[in-house]
């Protein structure tokens, strides 16, 4: 999957068709954005216009409430020049609070998201967390409400957390038995930025850049069965993540994925 928060930091239209060439180039038929992804609906919007087609299109919304999720996802359809999306999200659920918050059955942003999908604005409902609380967030969501997908961190250092991985494969195992997707974030992360190095790159932790490493981290992560992952939002590292995912990738056990870790110094972004 493309993570178009690869176009967060831009405005140049001529880069996101270039990357989209590449997108293309690479077969990555699912493309993934949201509201609050700077410009990247309205930058995508042009390229979405002529090829809605050709790809499963999802977007997100960080709002809670009825009345703002409603507004986001009439806003999501304009500025993506399409009158649907494969994937609606609710995103970036932090705190059981929120998600108190956005399943109450009137003033909650479950019911536009409900109410999206009756009128076809939308095919499928998703869910997604970032941090150490988020695997047990989207269990809590997902045994509520039928979400067609989750979308989590996973990666060998945060796995490395006993509570995390503990939650996480809960998490799985409740996809399994409902036939959820699991999509999978922060593989190529290496940790937290070192002080004065934030902003080198796109995303918002430190990135694996070398492809002897993404290609241990990538095929490491797809050991893991009923699951995807997203790529990151980092434009320069799309083609090196593509190939490190391409059918055939090598099998990488948990002992070369420490061995790998250690040499490279990954650690856990949310520690």
């Amino acid at each position: 999957m493309f993570g178009a928060a690869a176009f967060y930091n831009t405005n140049d239209t001529d880069e996101v068709m270039r990357t989209m060439a590449q997108v293309e180039e690479a077969g990555i038929n699912h493309v993934d954005t949201a509201k609050s992804y700077g410009e990247s609906e309205r930058l995508l919007g042009p390229w979405m216009k002529h090829n809605r087609k050709k790809v499963f299109l999802a977007t997100k919304t960080e709002s809670r409430g009825y009345k703002e999720a409603k507004e986001d996802i009439q806003c999501s359809l304009e500025l993506l020049q399409t009158d649907h999306v494969d994937l609606w999200q609710m995103h970036c659920l932090a705190e059981p609070e929120e998600w108190e918050k956005a399943k109450d059955e009137e003033k909650g942003a479950i019911r536009a998201f409900k109410e999206a999908r009756d009128e076809g604005l939308v095919r499928f409902l998703g869910v997604t967390s970032h941090g150490m609380k988020a695997p047990s967030v989207l269990a809590s969501a997902l045994e509520y409400f039928p979400f067609d997908s989750v979308l989590v961190p996973y990666n060998y250092a945060i796995m490395k957390d006993k509570n995390y991985a503990e939650d996480f494969n809960r998490l799985s195992q409740l996809c399994r038995e409902k036939n959820t997707a699991m999509q999978i974030i922060k593989t190529i992360c290496k940790g937290p930025y070192k002080e004065g190095e934030q902003g080198k790159y796109n995303t918002w932790y430190e990135p694996l850049t070398q492809q002897e490493d993404i290609d241990i981290a990538v095929g490491w992560a797809l050991n893991r069965d009923h699951c995807f992952i997203n790529s990151a939002a980092e434009m320069t590292l799309l083609h090196k993540i593509a190939k490190a995912a391409q059918t055939g990738h090598r099998t990488i056990s948990d002992d070369e994925m420490a061995r790998a870790a250690k040499r490279i110094g990954m650690s856990n972004l949310f520690a």
